[in-house]
């Protein structure tokens, strides 16, 4: 018996219908279960590989999640911490969509200004709005720019 690693492969089954979310950065699949607000409670039906060989990105995380298809506004908040991630849209066992996600200009009420004096951080009456940079995003209140840590300011 062989102890090479090419001898071992990741083995998931098949969703019947849901989404698969492919090419995320390694170590990120816990965010983008936050992002889709899923935890577990509503025993959903998910599988989750985390940091698996992938010829583009070195290591990836894939999600299969059953019986949910994502939302527009939940693939432009993926985006965000997931740029080259592929969407795959399964329907009896047949992928009947992919496409790559594709960063929006502007994300609005989905992340939370980490600046505590911006008026979208207070008790204001008014939903976040930030600009999509190629390396971050900028609150448009109060100029704030975030690079690193986007995840954390998902609003779930």
């Amino acid at each position: 018996m062989s102890d090479d690693r090419d001898d071992h492969e990741l083995r998931v089954s098949k969703i019947r219908n849901g989404t698969v979310i492919d090419h995320v950065p390694g170590g990120q699949a816990l965010n983008v279960l936050a992002i889709l607000g899923i935890d577990g409670s509503e025993g959903e039906e998910l599988s989750v590989g985390m940091n698996v060989p992938s010829d583009r990105l070195a290591r990836k995380d894939i999600l299969k999640v059953e019986d949910r298809e994502l939302s527009q506004d939940e693939v432009d908040v993926l985006s965000l911490i997931a740029p080259d991630a592929t969407i795959n849209i399964v329907r009896e066992y047949d992928v009947v969509e992919k496409h790559r996600v594709d960063r929006p200009d502007v994300v609005e009420g989905v992340l939370s200004c980490p600046n505590d004096g911006c008026i979208s951080a207070g008790d204001e009456p008014v939903d976040s709005r930030f600009e999509v940079l190629d390396d971050g995003v900028r609150c448009e209140y109060c100029d704030t720019i975030v690079r690193e840590g986007i995840a954390s300011l998902i609003d779930t």
